[in-house]
């Protein structure tokens, strides 16, 4: 397992992007000075901070991240989705990243529209 700290500044996203491993990640904490999201409904929020990560998994390959956070306001409101990105760390974000030592890819999904998680072994 792979355990990293992000310091206040650093961008969530980009910092899950430059990992030179593929895996699954499956715990993020700490507190990000604002969020945007994918819904359900495929519209995009941006939320404003300060924000504290509830959760946060997904998977990362070589072809890029997907990654699902849940994030709560300073009134305790939840708000979650895919994330997409403006997610600068406020004091800290702690992840945790199981490698997967075999091989990864994301390709577009026809049916989907959009690129999915392909295991090649």
């Amino acid at each position: 397992m792979i355990l990293l700290r992000l310091e206040p500044g650093m961008d969530l996203m980009a910092e899950m992007e430059a990992l030179e491993v593929a895996g699954a990640v499956v715990s993020g904490i700490g507190s990000l000075n604002g969020v945007r999201i994918r819904t359900a409904d495929e519209s995009i929020l941006t939320v404003e901070g300060p924000l504290e990560i509830i959760s946060l998994q997904g998977t990362i390959t070589g072809d890029g991240v997907h990654i699902h956070i849940a994030v709560a306001d300073s009134s305790g409101r939840v708000i979650g989705g895919h994330l997409k990105g403006y997610c600068r760390v406020r004091t800290t974000v702690e992840l945790a990243v199981i490698p997967y030592h075999g091989k990864l890819r994301r390709v577009m999904d026809d049916r989907t529209g959009y690129r999915e998680l392909l295991v090649l072994e």
